[in-house]
């Protein structure tokens, strides 16, 4: 018998007294990751912890750090909230600067990018649905630079990184104009 309503989920625990399953992670944990720029990232639920439901990270991006390239994920969704300083993000149609408490959803096949072209740093949640293996994606970035083409596309492939940067968006290479433009805006 089954008392959820339709719109729930299927039964992923079916036991009837419940167990103590919880993890718990102190906020003067050290990073899990640090960036060859400086950043930080916090692991706070991953794939393995959530049994595949989701990932869930903290980003501390540096100040003027550039972002990334446009892309979509074809199995998850990904959602960005601010919860210091500002970030720069693309929704597929338009820039918005997002501050502390704006949030972003990102369906599967989203396009999008993001980066911190302010002066400031800024921390981030970024959460994935269904979860994935992310946190080798983050720490594989730096070595892209010696990757060969072939190599590179083989890594993104196996992180469900697919860039649009040829149809919409930006690409990497022109967050410093993206800085310069919004910097001459902002002081207009």
């Amino acid at each position: 018998m089954s008392f959820l309503a339709d719109d729930y989920p299927e039964i992923r625990y079916e036991g009837d007294e419940g167990e103590a399953s919880a993890t718990f992670r102190p906020a003067g944990t050290p990073p899990d990751f640090t960036t060859p720029g400086g950043g930080h990232f916090h692991y706070l639920s991953t794939r393995l912890t959530t049994d595949g439901l989701f990932g869930l990270y903290q980003n501390r991006m540096g100040p003027a750090i550039g972002g990334t390239s446009t892309h979509f994920h074809k199995t998850m969704s990904e959602a960005f909230y601010v919860l210091s300083g500002e970030i720069h993000v693309f929704d597929g149609e338009r820039w918005m600067d997002a501050a502390k408490g704006d949030y972003l959803y990102i369906p599967p096949g989203g396009v999008h990018s993001f980066g911190n072209i302010s002066g400031e740093p800024a921390d981030f949640l970024m959460l994935f649905a269904p979860g994935g293996a992310r946190e080798g994606y983050f720490e594989g970035l730096g070595e892209m630079g010696a990757m060969t083409e072939e190599q590179r596309t083989e890594f993104l492939i196996r992180h469900d990184s697919w860039f649009a940067d040829m149809v919409k968006g930006p690409a990497a290479e022109s967050w410093e104009d993206r800085a310069a433009t919004r910097k001459a805006i902002k002081t207009r």
